[in-house]
């Protein structure tokens, strides 16, 4: 789905998974910097929306995904996620009950996946669960916006900022009151600073939740059965995970970042030495200059110099070993 903000001045169209808003406006670091000073905003409308609706959602959710939600307060912010039947991460879900519909917004073109799963899931459940990608679309405003909120809209508030769901028909209109605007390249900046996970980034097909951190924030360890939960229980019961998220201050003096699946080595092994893992996302920061997270190996050492690709690379912890 094509965003009708790519015919803003100076938009430059993403690529890969977030094919259809843009990459940037012309300034990639100004717009960081909006951000980061509490102004503008970002198109998320290639994300896809769910609406869950019926007097059993929350509770019929409760069942099927990682998080406790079945009392979950109206306008109180949560993510979660749905896991295979061997625990590993298949969709991540970021949600709002406006106390009549759970809004859940998700990555692009996972939704319709998503949407067959919980469909297979109602049984007896009063419920409804419709994809409402063609009708609503994701704002973001970062922490600190002061941008005007309409009438109507349901917003998930967090620390990092709101996620609004905006009938898609009043984009252009909220953009042309509330930018500036600001793209994906910047907001992705952001996430990678602050150490977020995102599905298909940082994920591959045998994630596990406690290797990216999300033991808590999507994970609720004293709820009920829901699919993977013998995972999740045993290793955080009795084990570790094999790998851990780490976050990457990359040498400066590097033109080109390292794309996604660049393999993370020991910087005293060189560039034929055994691979430990690889790069999930890597952006330039306004601030912090060119980063990365990073999926390694648990047992890599804390104190280890590592090497991305030919470029040298320190590490700080974002999962405990």
């Amino acid at each position: 789905m094509k965003s009708p903000l790519l015919s803003l001045p100076g938009a430059v169209p993403a690529e890969g998974r977030d094919e259809g808003v843009a990459a940037h406006y012309g300034d990639l670091f100004r717009e960081q910097r909006a951000l980061a000073d509490g102004s503008g905003f970002v198109d998320l409308s290639h994300r896809g929306v769910i609406a869950v609706t019926g007097d059993d959602r929350l509770s019929w959710l409760h069942l099927l995904i990682t998080q406790h939600v079945s009392e979950l307060p109206v306008g109180r912010a949560t993510e979660a996620l749905v896991l295979t039947a061997n625990g590993h991460v298949e969709h991540a879900l970021y949600l709002v009950d406006d106390g009549a519909t759970t809004w859940i917004h998700v990555e692009p073109g996972t939704q319709g996946d998503l949407l067959a799963y919980l469909e297979s899931m109602k049984f007896f459940y009063r419920v409804e669960a419709a994809d409402r990608t063609d009708d609503f679309a994701v704002v973001y405003l970062p922490a600190g916006s002061i941008a005007e909120v309409p009438d109507g809209a349901a917003v998930r508030e967090t620390p990092q900022g709101r996620d609004l769901f905006l009938p898609r028909a009043d984009l252009e209109s909220y953009a042309a009151a509330h930018g500036p605007a600001v793209g994906m390249l910047g907001y992705e900046a952001l996430r990678v600073e602050a150490h977020r996970p995102r599905l298909g980034f940082e994920t591959d097909h045998r994630t596990i939740p406690h290797e990216l951190g999300w033991i808590g924030s999507a994970v609720h360890l004293q709820k009920g059965c829901y699919r993977g939960q013998e995972t999740v229980a045993r290793v955080q019961n009795l084990g570790k995970p094999p790998r851990r998220l780490v976050f990457l201050h990359l040498d400066g003096s590097e033109v080109l970042l390292p794309g996604h699946g660049t393999p993370v080595r020991l910087a005293s092994d060189g560039e034929e030495g055994r691979q430990l893992g690889f790069i999930t996302t890597s952006a330039r920061h306004h601030e912090l200059g060119p980063i990365a997270l990073a999926l390694i190996k648990r047992n890599v050492p804390l104190d280890a110099e590592l090497m991305v690709g030919t470029t040298a690379a320190a590490q700080e912890v974002v999962v405990e070993p």
